[in-house]
């Protein structure tokens, strides 16, 4: 009887070690994924890394760039990455998102790109409505999205536990934004583009940085840019390197109860791809 017992604990404490986590868990460790949308705010609730906000200066505005800053936990000196938004603003999946690349040991600075524009000078949890977020992020203009990066990469290389090392990593809409960032901004270590649109062939000529580029499969509003990019990076002697996801759609790492499973598959390889690239050119 007793023998059967322990057999029995054994089996159990095997099957619970090789389960894979449900969607939406709140997994902490290294080599972990970020949650979905829906485990978001559980995610962060039991994070064990420190978080804090921060108040960028903006050169010649009085608005200062609201951003939100987590820490890993490490012995030594890190690099930065700045999380740029979805086209849904600065929200609990992207903070979540940012705790995840603490997690596997870089500085992670997602800035509220629509500071100073909500109701009452507000941000992004100041407006109405998702849809009324989509309009602001919409109105954003390229320049002043680039001037707004530039910001919170001097604000982070500044910080004491820094490296001097930063990159970006995007999703949807901050995807595009940070493949155009890596055209405008020579020092950035690396870039990487979650199923967002590729900038426009002629400035390719001025990237200097590797770009990692995470596509879903069912997304051709997007992938219609990727294939003339990667023909022209490759033409320019420059890295570009596209990973496309069989039937996944787009905001596949926010949205990993989709598509049948195929979503949480995407993400569970564009991660480590993610942190791959990144510990490869920052580290």
């Amino acid at each position: 009887m007793i023998k059967k017992i322990r057999t029995a604990l054994i089996l159990f404490f095997l099957t619970a070690l090789t389960a894979p986590l449900a969607e939406g868990a709140p997994a902490t460790g290294a080599g972990a994924i970020p949650p979905g949308e829906a485990g978001a705010k559980a995610f962060l609730e039991s994070s064990p890394r420190h978080h804090e906000w921060a108040n960028i200066t903006l050169p010649g505005k009085d608005v200062k760039l609201s951003a939100f800053v987590a820490y890993p936990e490490r012995k030594g000196k890190a690099p930065v990455v700045i999380v740029i938004q979805e086209i849904y603003g600065l929200t609990d999946w992207l903070r979540a998102v940012a705790d995840r690349l603490a997690g596997d040991g870089f500085i992670a600075i997602a800035p509220d790109l629509l500071s100073g524009k909500g109701p009452g000078g507000g941000g992004t949890d100041k407006f109405a409505s998702r849809d009324d977020v989509v309009k602001a992020v919409r109105d954003l203009q390229a320049p002043e999205v680039v001037a707004m990066l530039d910001a919170v990469s001097r604000y982070g290389k500044s910080l004491p536990a820094a490296s001097g090392k930063f990159g970006v990593v995007g999703f949807c809409w901050g995807g595009s934004q940070s493949f155009h960032y890596a055209t405008t901004q020579p020092d950035l270590g690396a870039a990487v583009v979650y199923y967002g649109s590729s900038p426009e062939l002629e400035a390719l000529k001025s990237i200097r940085t590797p770009v990692l580029g995470l596509y879903g499969e069912d997304d051709a509003r997007v992938n219609t840019t990727v294939g003339p990019a990667a023909a022209k990076m490759k033409e320019l002697g420059k890295t570009f390197i596209p990973n496309t996801y069989k039937g996944a759609g787009h905001g596949f790492l926010r949205a990993q109860d989709g598509r049948d499973g195929a979503n949480l598959e995407a993400a569970r390889k564009a991660w480590p791809a993610t942190i791959e690239h990144l510990k490869k050119y920052l580290e």
